[in-house]
């Protein structure tokens, strides 16, 4: 009877540490997400499984054209690509980004424009007209869906306070014939 017990408590304690590392992993390293929606096409398709970097992007922090899981509401989390960076401008003319009044190529467009049967893929704006404001405020990024004609992004809900984005997401696992990195 004691040797069953304390084999019971082997047993207990190693599904207990089992428990607390997949939570410390979960909370702090990695977690995954299911892209809902549309809006990233053609980089991301709905239904896509990824796993999200928590712990690179606290470290490296928000850099332009990654992208990244964000709490858009207290219900609702986005995927989204980071367009502008804080303290920058951004305004896009005829389908071209323009940073801090600079063109800026998006090559990860390329092919989803040239395929484009009535161009643009981007509506004319600046980031005056859609925030109210001339510079991305400190601490927030503008953020924009690959699918800009069906994208709620930035243009619509503001910008994104960096606090709020869960990490990067860089790698789809599921379904298992489309595992890849996406950039």
């Amino acid at each position: 009877m004691k040797k069953e017990r304390k084999e019971l408590f082997e047993w207990l304690k190693a599904i207990g540490l089992a428990i607390a590392i997949a939570f410390i992993i979960r909370h702090f390293l990695f977690s995954t997400v299911v892209v809902d929606g549309e809006s990233m096409l053609p980089t991301l398709n709905p239904f896509d499984r990824m796993v999200v970097n928590k712990a690179g992007f606290s470290i490296s922090g928000p850099k332009r054209f990654e992208i990244v899981v964000f709490h858009a509401s207290k219900d609702e989390d986005y995927i989204k690509r980071i367009i502008g960076l804080p303290g920058e401008t951004v305004e896009y003319k005829y389908d071209q980004l323009y940073i801090n009044g600079k063109p800026v190529s998006e090559p990860y467009l390329k092919k989803y424009k040239s395929e484009l049967i009535d161009p643009p893929l981007t509506e004319n704006f600046t980031l005056e007209e859609v925030t109210g404001r001339k510079r991305i405020p400190k601490g927030q990024v503008f953020v924009m869906g690959d699918n800009r004609r069906i994208s709620k992004d930035s243009r619509h809900i503001g910008t994104v306070p960096v606090s709020e984005i869960m990490g990067e997401a860089k790698l789809v696992y599921w379904p298992l014939p489309e595992m890849r990195m996406v950039k």
